[in-house]
This record gives structure tokens, C-alpha cells and sequence, in this order.
């Protein structure tokens, strides 16, 4: 560790305590310790941060007894925040301490060389430090939009201050946010979509996302790509645009490999497995949906694929549910499947959840 990282972690571990209230909010105090459920802030208590010096070790040394991952308070601050670069991490460290900044030629080296803004390494590494959103505000904000049982297999993730930079000219800005990870054929990550949440509730305007410009933001390659729910090699596949739509349809039809590739333009230019045999275009009820239709029923035909429309009776099918109800979405859903997959995917009242 460098002389500078050196001094911030030794001044950081003399506020220690102040360093977990903000940093890792969703924990408390315990004695000498701090107990969170993990460096990246999820609630719990597998991981102790030491607050004072003792014949243990000092203070700011922290330990994940599920992980066995262990490190100090700057790494906290890395690791809560997303940050991927190690100069912005002493930054942070610095304006927390009120300490003046760094000159640029003594600046901190990065740990990892940084990835470029908007990358497919920077949306990986997103991915990879965010956590399970069981139990957190992603899972509220779902609930909150009808979607009560979140059958993601593993796309979805929580960050609890994900960078928003409104533009170039403004501050940065930390929001929580759910992180989907956006594959292509072959699971390969290839780039993530942010949806920031709002910490103080939900409302009928925004439907629980931040108050913000742009709530919703991709990086990443998404030409092609999507949010996959289920495999991607399967015979039977609907697509659509939205993660809350395909998120509402997986309520009724937890089995059936679903994609969201995030936008109309995206959904047109979808790659197709060569094993998909049946296409559901889940489009939505507007112009750009019925464009996306066209393009689709017309790809899937050279292609070999049959291709049936699923069509809401509102804007998309999230508002479907959140309107009408399970039931109703239910018995809409089983009138516009090929009946092999009603028997096959269905889920009928008496097996729900």
C-alpha cells in the first residue's frame, strides 16, 4: 500500500464508526464491531468491521465470516460505491475527511486499470460488486409494481449507491438501483442496465424509480444482447422490451426463457437461438410495438420460427398485472398461447405460490 492509501486507511480507521454509518448504513453497531452483511452493504450480519484497536487487530480492519474476504476501510468505500478506479476511491476517502484533494501528479495509482466509461469490462464489474436483491428496495419496488414473485434467476442485482451523473457539467450523484446484466447468446456479459429507485417510496408518477432526468441507463453492447431470464438455447423464447414486463410475465410463467432487450429498437435487432423453434413477441401496445412486430414476424419467418404476438390490454404487460390482477393477466396469457404451452408453462391458480 502506498504512503498516501496508507495515511487515508490510518485516518479513515480513526473515524471508523462515522466510515460504517454512512458507508454501510444498513448495519449496526455491536460492541466493538460493526455488523453488515457484506462490504457491499446488504443487511446482515456475516461481516465485522472492528471499530477500536485491540489485541485482535486495529481498528477499520474488516472480515466477511461468509466469504472469508477481509480488507480495510477504503476498500468499504470502493466496494459500497461501485468505484472503479482506485484514484476515485482516495477522492471519495479524501472529501469524507475533509481533507484537500490530491495533486494530479501525486495522484494514487488504480488498483485495476480503470475501464472505460460505459464498457463491457466497467458493466461487468458493476455486476460483480452489486448484491442479491432479496430483502432490499429492489425487491420493494417490484412488489410495488405487482410483480410478487421476482422469478429472475440470477439478472437482477442491488447497489445501494450507484453513480448517476446527470451530464458532464453537474456533480455526481448516488442513488440505489437495481443492476440487470445484459448476455448474449452464449451468457457472456456484455453489459448492464441501471434502473436508480427512489429510497423514499413509491408514487403514482414515477412508480418508485428517482427522482431524476434519466431513472433508466444501458452501457455496454446491448446490439443483439438482452436481459435473459431463464436459457438462452431453449426451443420456446418471449421477448420484449422491458425488464418489468418480462418480470410479469415470468409471475405466471416462472419456466418459460424470457428476454428483455431494454428498448423497441433493441427488440427488433434481438439475436435468435438456432435451436428456437416458437418466438413470443410480447410487444408493446404503441407504435414502436407494432414496428417491432412487423420486423420480427418477418425474421422469425426466414428464419424458420413461428412466431405468435402477445399483445396487452393496456401500454405493456406490467401495467396489465398492476391494473388487473394475476387472474386476469392468468386467463389473457392462456387464450393467446399455443396450447402445448399453456399445459407446458402455465402456471394454473391452484399451483401459484
Amino acid at each position: 500500500m502506498s504512503r498516501d492509501a496508507s495515511e487515508l486507511a490510518h485516518r479513515l480507521a480513526l473515524a471508523a464508526e462515522a466510515v460504517c454509518r454512512h458507508y454501510l448504513s444498513n448495519g449496526k453497531r455491536d460492541g466493538r464491531y460493526w455488523l453488515v452483511g457484506d462490504v457491499h452493504n446488504t443487511p446482515g450480519r456475516s461481516m465485522f468491521v472492528r471499530l477500536q484497536d485491540s489485541s485482535k487487530g486495529p481498528a477499520g480492519k474488516w472480515t466477511d465470516a461468509a466469504t472469508s474476504e477481509h480488507g480495510d476501510l477504503l476498500d468499504v468505500i470502493r466496494e459500497s460505491l461501485g468505484l472503479l478506479d482506485f484514484r476515485e476511491v482516495a477522492e471519495e476517502a479524501r472529501r469524507f475527511l475533509n481533507l484537500p484533494r490530491a495533486e494530479p501528479q501525486s495522484a494514487l495509482k488504480s488498483v485495476h486499470p480503470p475501464a472505460p466509461a460505459g464498457s463491457q469490462e466497467a458493466a461487468r464489474r458493476l455486476f460483480a460488486i452489486s448484491g442479491p436483491i432479496e430483502g432490499t428496495i429492489v425487491e420493494t419496488y417490484l412488489h410495488r409494481r405487482g410483480i410478487a414473485h421476482v422469478h429472475h434467476g440470477g439478472s437482477l442485482r442491488f447497489h445501494p449507491r450507484c453513480y448517476y451523473r446527470p451530464d458532464e457539467h453537474l456533480p455526481t450523484e448516488t442513488w440505489p438501483a437495481m443492476i440487470a446484466c445484459v448476455t448474449d447468446l452464449d451468457g457472456k456479459i456484455t453489459g448492464a442496465h441501471r434502473t436508480w429507485l427512489d429510497p423514499l417510496g413509491f408514487d403514482r408518477i414515477r412508480l418508485g424509480k428517482a427522482p431524476i432526468d434519466t431513472p433508466r441507463r444501458a452501457m455496454g453492447d446491448l446490439l443483439g444482447n438482452a436481459v435473459r431470464f431463464g436459457a438462452a438455447d431453449d426451443d420456446v423464447l418471449i421477448a420484449g422490451e422491458g425488464i418489468e414486463t418480462m418480470l410479469s410475465l415470468r409471475c405466471m410463467l416462472p419456466t418459460l426463457p424470457m428476454a428483455a432487450a431494454l428498448s423497441a429498437n433493441h427488440l427488433s435487432a434481438i439475436a435468435l437461438s438456432s435451436s428456437l423453434r416458437r418466438l413470443y413477441i410480447a410487444r408493446d401496445a404503441d407504435a414502436a410495438g407494432d414496428a417491432v412486430q412487423a420486423v420480427l414476424l418477418q425474421r422469425a419467418e426466414i428464419a424458420g420460427i413461428e412466431a405468435i404476438p402477445l399483445s396487452p390490454r393496456l401500454g405493456d404487460f406490467n401495467e396489465d398485472l398492476h391494473v388487473f390482477g394475476l387472474d386476469a393477466l392468468r386467463a389473457a396469457l392462456r387464450i393467446q398461447l399455443a396450447p402445448e404451452d399453456v399445459s407446458r408453462f402455465l402456471l394454473l391458480p391452484a399451483t401459484v405460490r
